[in-house]
């Protein structure tokens, strides 16, 4: 059984606790060693078969699923499986093959991220809609950055985009949005040394332009976290009865 495992944005105890029960009984083990925590492998058994894919393309990741197909394998992503981990080829490869696969989910980076910041994706009034995407770069986006900046009550996060900030800056302002935009960069999300940078979309490069690593971009006016309208599931009726009989007077 070939099992692809959440690892978490970094902090090694995000890790859910059935993936570590994996890592405990699984004989191969191929992790992103650029981005999985070593400490995530401290659970492994002494005599698993531990293997970084750092560097490695499609056929040397199957040549290893393939070649331990008989036994326990732990395919370990940063983050959440589903999100920017290339589990879709080697899962169409599995299945080719006829080899059983599961998935673990884990913790994307934007939700470590938001926790470290503390701060909510849906903010009544101003964001029930969560973007994750990338700025097209030498990777092409299906979607074009205009087309996502459209959506201007929606909360946006970009993943693999930290060299890209000019153009996000400059298609921002072409889309109308203020200088005074919201934008923070989280620079390895809950990992020990992880940094916050908060400024605004004409600003921010200028504190991150020392950044080359692992990013994640926040942009929008969600970021202010003040509602312009109250959740109707927390407001009493008679509070609100009141507030919207003010409002019909004024």
């Amino acid at each position: 059984m070939i099992y692809f495992i959440g690892a978490g944005p970094g902090d090694p105890d995000l890790v859910t606790v059935k993936a570590q029960k994996i890592l405990q009984i699984a004989d191969a083990v191929l992790f992103t060693g650029s981005l999985v925590p070593k400490e995530v492998l401290s659970w492994c058994k002494n005599d698993a078969i531990i293997e970084d894919s750092q560097g490695m393309k499609y056929p040397e990741i199957f040549d290893f699923l393939l070649k331990y197909k008989d036994k326990i394998v732990a395919r370990v992503h940063t983050g959440d499986p589903s999100i920017y981990s290339t589990i879709a080829k080697q899962i169409e490869f599995l299945k080719e093959q006829n080899i059983e696969y599961k998935v673990i989910p884990g913790i994307t980076a934007a939700f470590g991220a938001a926790s470290s910041l503390g701060i909510e994706y849906t903010i009544p009034g101003v964001s029930q809609t969560l973007i994750l995407s990338r700025i097209e770069g030498k990777t092409p986006n299906p979607e074009k950055l205009e087309n996502i900046l459209a959506c201007k009550n929606s909360s946006l996060a970009f993943y693999l985009s930290i060299l890209l900030l000019k153009k996000l800056k400059n298609t921002a302002y072409k889309m109308g949005y203020s200088k005074e935009t919201p934008c923070w960069v989280v620079e390895k999300a809950t990992w020990e040394d992880e940094k916050i940078y908060k400024g605004t979309i004409d600003d921010i490069e200028k504190q991150v332009s020392h950044i080359s690593g692992v990013a994640l971009i926040l942009f929008g006016d969600y970021l202010n976290q003040k509602e312009t309208e109250e959740s109707h599931l927390y407001v009493k009726p008679l509070i609100k009865e009141l507030k919207e009989s003010r409002k019909n007077n004024e």
